[in-house]
C-alpha cells in the first residue's frame, strides 16, 4: 500500500496515512523513512534517491522545516522521479525536533528510519539499521558514527566531538549503559517507541532526547556501525559553535535534574550544607572562646544556607520518588498497549 503521492500535502484534520509495506527477512512490516530537511536543495534529492535504491517498496517522508531556497520543489521532483510511495510536508516552526513530530503524526509505521537530508548518512546501511527491529531484538538502533573512526576525520569542530564525549560519558554513568554514539542523527525506532514517546524538545538535542528515554523506560537499544561522510561541497552546515555549546550545557544539566532528581538536589544541598558550614565557622568560634556570637551576619547567612541545604535535599526526596511513580504509570501503560 502506498501513501500520498508526494505532489500533495496529507490534511490535517485526517488520520495519520499508513506507511507503505515492504517486505524485510520474510517479514511484511511498514517502514517509514523520515527526511527533516531546511535549506538542502543540493543534497535532498540525492539523498531521497539513495534510500530508494536500498529499500524501493518504504515510504519517504520528506519534511520541508520552512527552507528559504527550492529544497522543497528538489524533494518533490526526486519523489516524483522514483515513483514510490512519498510525502512531503511542510512544518513553519524552526527545528529539527518540530519536523520529526509533524512526520510522527502525519504517517502510521512499524518502524520510522530518522536521518538527515544532506547525504551524510549512507543509504545503503538502512537495512542494517532497520533489521534489529524487524526480528524483535531492539527498540531503537542508532547509527555510531563513531565506531570507525570516519566521524572523528571528518568532523572539523573539536568543541563538538569534546561535548558530545562529556555527554555520553554521563549518561552511559548514569543509566549503566555502554553506548558508542548517542547523538548519531541515524537510527531506526519501533512504532511502539514512537507512540510512547513524549516529544518535548525541538532542536538538535531531539536524538539525546530519544536515547535518554529509552534508557529511562528500558527499551532496547542496539548500535550498529555506519560510515560518516562529510558535506559535499556547497553544502552548508546548520550547526552553531557557541549556540550548539550552551545547548551541551543545559542538556547535561537537564539530564540529571530531570532523570536522577535526587543526584541533582542531593549535590546541590551537599555544596549548600557544605558553604553554610564554612560559613559558621567564624560565628562557632565566637561563641567557643567568648561565649557570644560577633559575627551575626555570618551566623544569620550560615542558617539560612543549612536551612536551604536540608530544602534541596527533601525537594530531591520528594522528586525521586514521583520520577519512580512515573516509571511505574509508563510501564503499565506500555503493557495496556501491547496487550490492547
Amino acid at each position: 500500500m502506498s501513501i500520498a503521492p508526494p505532489t500533495k500535502q496529507r490534511p490535517t484534520s485526517t488520520l495519520p496515512v499508513k506507511a507503505s509495506i515492504a517486505r524485510i527477512d520474510g517479514r511484511d512490516v511498514s517502514v517509514a523513512i523520515v527526511l527533516p530537511a531546511f535549506n538542502e536543495q543540493l543534497t535532498i534529492a540525492e539523498t531521497i534517491r539513495e534510500f530508494h535504491r536500498a529499500l524501493p517498496d518504504v515510504s519517504i517522508v520528506v519534511v520541508d522545516n520552512n527552507s528559504t531556497d527550492n529544497t522543497r520543489g528538489c524533494a518533490n521532483d526526486a519523489l516524483a522521479e522514483i515513483g514510490a510511495g512519498g510525502l512531503l510536508l511542510t512544518e513553519p516552526r524552526q527545528g529539527k525536533g518540530y519536523a520529526v513530530r509533524r512526520a510522527f503524526r502525519s504517517v502510521a509505521a512499524d518502524i520510522y528510519v530518522l536521518a538527515d537530508a544532506d547525504m551524510t548518512y549512507p543509504g545503503s546501511q538502512v537495512l542494517d539499521l532497520v533489521r534489529p527491529i524487524v526480528d524483535d531484538e531492539a527498540d531503537m538502533v542508532v547509527g555510531n558514527r563513531l565506531a570507525g573512526g570516519r566521524y572523528a576525520a571528518e568532523n572539523k569542530r573539536r568543541l563538538h566531538s569534546f561535548g558530545n564525549s562529556l555527554i555520553l560519558a554521563l549518561v552511559n554513568r548514569l543509566f549503566g549503559a555502554h553506548l558508542g554514539d548517542i547523538m548519531s542523527g541515524y537510527r531506526a525506532v519501533s512504532g511502539s517507541f514512537v507512540a510512547g514517546y513524549p516529544m518535548l524538545v525541538y532542536g538538535f538535542e531531539l536524538e539525546t532526547d530519544m536515547t535518554l528515554h529509552a534508557l529511562d523506560k528500558r527499551f532496547r537499544v542496539a548500535e550498529v556501525p555506519i560510515d560518516y561522510r562529510d558535506r559535499p561541497a556547497g553544502s552548508v552546515s546548520k550547526l552553531r559553535t557557541f549556540e550548539d555549546g550552551r545547548h551541551v550545557i543545559s542538556t547535561i544539566i537537564q539530564l540529571v535534574r530531570y532523570y536522577r532528581p535526587l543526584l541533582f538536589f542531593g549535590t546541590a544541598a551537599m555544596v549548600l550544607g557544605l558553604a553554610g558550614l564554612i560559613t559558621a565557622l567564624p560565628a562557632i568560634f565566637d561563641w567557643l572562646d567568648y561565649r557570644y556570637v560577633y559575627h551575626l551576619p555570618l551566623a544569620v547567612l550560615a542558617t539560612g544556607l543549612e536551612i536551604t541545604a536540608l530544602m534541596s535535599f527533601g525537594i530531591g526526596l520528594i522528586l525521586d520518588s514521583v520520577v519512580h511513580m512515573e516509571r511505574l504509570a509508563y510501564e503499565r501503560d506500555l503493557l495496556a498497549r501491547r496487550l490492547g
